[in-house]
């Protein structure tokens, strides 16, 4: 069958219009702030909605159906075309002049990574500033999922993008239609962002900085509006710890918030993938923070002065906040967690690959990944010793398809060749092991920070331009899940049946 190419190029044009309807907020903050750049932002919107509608009014007599191929395309491409036009923002008022750098940031903010190549965030401008969040926040429960939330036009198309997008092994529907699901999920992302907006805010951060740290946590982003990321505030542990939470809440599966607002708390509570994240989180932080503890003269000094708080509570607050941070791939920082010790660079390398719970805004693996592979790797142990006996693996006391078993395997398989491979080509631009290796796990992974030269306190300026190419690449086929953009590449895909 013929790719139905109006229907996707449809598509594109109602992105652009999300798009450019978003810029045209940004100009609004930016007349608000008295910033200087509200022009420029409004060209950047008209000049994107312009070619929203042409693109839009050109296909619309395309036929109303799409199948799983034009799906994967609308939502790979769709992604790039995202980015293409949401560097106009940046590049018009020559925030980022070189478009390189603009396409590789507004990648790094679409798709949650929090990758930065700006040197001084606080000279930005706001409303670019709020753009630069913006992409974070609609990236976070994604552009297919946004657009088809505000304008179901696709009818039985909604579910095959859906499908494709949506983080995880498999996309929960909290309702038989897939446009009322897309809703439920933006009314709770949009509930849990303007309730942190208004805890921060009473907290101590202007409504500025609240609203957009607020759009940088739930996405699980991680760019912020101070240089020093969240480390800005260490003085203020409440704002540390009402991050924390909202972290943890966007690392966790949107489906069981849902529940939980229903009254199934247990049902939520009982999760398998919600029990493990929680001990992961838990366990590892213990971990962290008796290492920080012990270390507090080398490690706590950077931070604050540990008798202001506590070095106990210091030591904590730190641990929770870095371990969750790089666990749900947000990214911000309170500290330079590689000045730690050896031991704990490593600690949160590994934790790179982690990921949070699939049905999140988070990148990574996916603890569900991990629960199941976890679950088969103890299984063939028994069927070594009772090879006739049928031992299915089990997940929230349900019998998991031996299919679903495989994809997991092949998807971790492919995450790791893609990891091993994304370090090579970074080693060919002359960068060393460990920048290569953190490069590669946190492009892939969407973290944000890396290792080496690429750390916590560092950013992505020093990144050459082909690199950036590639950095981009990885972000987007982690973002997608690998499957999704890499599928595109066999030829197989693009034969006509």
């Amino acid at each position: 069958m013929k790719l139905n190419y109006k229907i996707i190029f449809h598509f594109f044009g109602l992105l652009l219009l999300c798009n450019g309807g978003f810029m045209l907020l940004a100009a609004l903050v930016s007349l608000i702030c008295k910033d200087g750049v509200t022009v420029k932002l409004l060209l950047s919107g008209a000049l994107v909605l312009l070619v929203g509608v042409f693109l839009m009014v050109g296909t619309k007599n395309h036929r109303k159906e799409m199948n799983k191929r034009e799906g994967y395309i609308v939502v790979a491409f769709g992604w790039i075309v995202m980015a293409l036009s949401g560097s106009l923002p940046y590049l018009l008022t020559s925030t980022i002049p070189q478009f390189t750098s603009a396409f590789f940031e507004t990648m790094s903010g679409y798709t949650t990574t929090g990758a930065t190549i700006l040197n001084d965030i606080e000279v930005v401008p706001k409303g670019v500033l709020f753009w630069r969040s913006t992409t974070h926040w609609i990236g976070g429960m994604g552009i297919i999922v946004l657009a088809i939330a505000i304008l179901p036009l696709l009818g039985i198309g909604g579910m095959q993008m859906f499908a494709a997008e949506a983080p995880g092994p498999s996309a929960d529907k909290l309702h038989p239609r897939i446009t009322d699901t897309a809703k439920r999920l933006w009314l709770i992302y949009f509930g849990y962002t303007a309730a942190e907006t208004i805890l921060l805010n009473v907290a101590g951060m202007s409504f500025f900085d609240a609203l957009n740290h607020s759009m940088c946590t739930l996405s699980t982003g991680g760019f912020s509006t101070k240089n020093a990321s969240v480390a800005y505030w260490n003085g203020q542990p409440i704002i540390q710890y009402i991050i924390i939470v909202f972290m943890f809440l966007a690392g966790t599966n949107f489906v069981l918030s849902y529940f939980a607002f229903k009254g199934k708390v247990q049902k939520a509570i009982q999760d398998e993938e919600f029990k493990l994240y929680f001990k992961f989180i838990a366990i590892f932080t213990i971990i962290a923070a008796v290492i920080i503890y012990f270390n507090a003269d080398a490690s706590l000094s950077s931070i604050e002065h540990p008798m202001v708080w506590g070095k106990a509570e210091s030591s904590f607050r730190h641990a929770l906040f870095q371990v969750l941070s790089v666990v749900t791939t947000t990214g911000f920082i309170t500290a330079d967690y590689t000045l730690w010790s050896p031991f704990l660079v490593v600690f949160f390398f590994g934790l790179m690959f982690l990921g949070g719970s699939a049905g999140s805004t988070s990148g990574g693996v996916k603890v569900v990944r991990h629960l199941i592979l976890i679950k088969n790797g103890f299984l063939e142990f028994k069927r070594a010793l009772h090879p006739n006996a049928i031992l299915p693996v089990r997940y929230n006391k349900r019998s998991i398809q031996g299919e679903i078993v495989f994809n997991i395997l092949g998807f971790f398989i492919l995450y790791m060749l893609s990891f091993i491979v994304g370090a090579l080509v970074f080693s060919m631009f002359q960068i060393d092991f460990e920048s290569s290796i953190g490069l590669a796990a946190s492009s892939l992974g969407n973290v944000g920070p890396a290792l080496g030269n690429f750390g916590p306190v560092n950013n992505y300026a020093a990144l050459p331009l082909l690199a950036q190419w590639w950095a981009s690449f990885l972000m987007l086929i982690g973002r997608l899940e690998l499957f999704t953009v890499l599928i595109l590449l066999t030829p197989f895909f693009w034969r006509n049946r």
